[in-house]
């Protein structure tokens, strides 16, 4: 019996598993999300995918910390792997923490790429402290076939995005299908181009923005996540790196909150600190803040005869 919560930040869902994960046997959590992909990807598949979940479902395993200072690890994970950091996830981490009884204050969590911070401001709304990000690169050139020359930006916010302001999409819920097709073919052109982040990190999460009818709102985005799905809310990793290229800009200082919706309207609010000492046009200290709300809290069955008990994988 494994139990869930489920919540949903600003439509995009998250599932944390409270109790029933797999003992991963501690230390860093990088580790013990190194352990969960190579011998429970089973688990991950049977908690997110369907018949269970449903391939915008994010998972969320709450893990032992390896560092004092923080009061719990997390792994973040979808309909294909483990992620790197996932702030809307983090978000609803914070309301099913609050939930459960365990929200007071601001705590320290560790993810698999770095610690980061919540704090529940009310009932459904958190702010979280992301990992350090940075613009890797800029006007990075394309050749997609099919579309043409395409020019992003390349920046971390706990994950690899491709950032793209001139698309010729129509950036808007009713054209998903299209925006997609657009997106994908992209991410499949930089992998075919060996095109990466630092290390050789795989780029798998494409970023188109637009203008924003929405009253006080910077921008609106449509984030295509590492499964082929879209993202319901406008990203907060994807924020992060956003943010991150608007400080290499100038275009945004410390003290400046920067409003980005995503595809189905839900806003997050972002700003930026330095980083030790670095410029703040080199790297910067993205904080996020969102609202999220519980939706369920069961167990999952995993029966031993179920032939799709550990899920639908494509």
């Amino acid at each position: 019996m494994i139990r869930v919560i489920d919540s949903h930040t600003g439509g995009e869902p998250t599932r944390v598993v409270v109790s029933g994960g797999p003992d991963l046997g501690g230390g860093p959590v990088a580790q013990q999300c190194e352990r969960f992909r190579r011998e429970f990807d089973w688990f991950r598949s049977a908690v997110v995918n369907e018949p269970r979940g449903w391939d915008a479902m994010v998972g969320a395993l709450l893990c032992p910390t390896s560092e004092p200072e923080c009061s719990t690890g997390v792994i973040f994970f979808n309909n294909v792997g483990p992620l790197g950091m996932c702030v809307h996830g983090t978000i609803g981490l914070g309301v099913t923490l609050g939930y459960l009884g365990q929200g007071t204050g601001r705590q320290r969590i560790e993810t698999n790429v770095g610690i980061v911070e919540l704090e529940l401001l009310e009932s459904n709304r958190v702010e979280v402290q992301n990992v350090a990000s940075y613009r890797l690169a800029k006007d990075v050139e394309v050749d997609v076939p099919g579309i043409g020359i395409v020019i992003g930006d390349i920046a971390w916010g706990g994950n690899w995005f491709f950032l793209i302001n001139d698309h010729n999409q129509h950036v808007h819920y009713e054209n998903i299908e299209d925006l997609t097709d657009y997106s994908w073919k992209v991410r499949q052109t930089l992998a075919a181009n060996g095109i990466t982040g630092s290390d050789g990190g795989e780029i798998d999460h494409i970023e188109l923005f637009s203008t924003s009818e929405q009253e006080g709102v910077n921008s609106k985005n449509f984030v295509l996540c590492p499964g082929r799905e879209y993202d319901r809310s406008p990203c907060g990793t994807g924020t992060s790196a956003k943010l991150a290229c608007l400080a290499a800009d100038s275009k945004l200082s410390e003290g400046q909150t920067w409003h980005q919706a995503g595809i189905t309207g839900s806003v997050f609010e972002g700003e930026i600190a330095k980083v030790d000492d670095y410029p703040i046009s080199e790297r910067v200290m993205p904080t996020i803040r969102g609202t999220a709300y519980i939706t369920a809290d069961s167990q999952l069955v995993l029966q031993e005869d179920d032939p799709l008990r550990t899920g639908i994988k494509g």
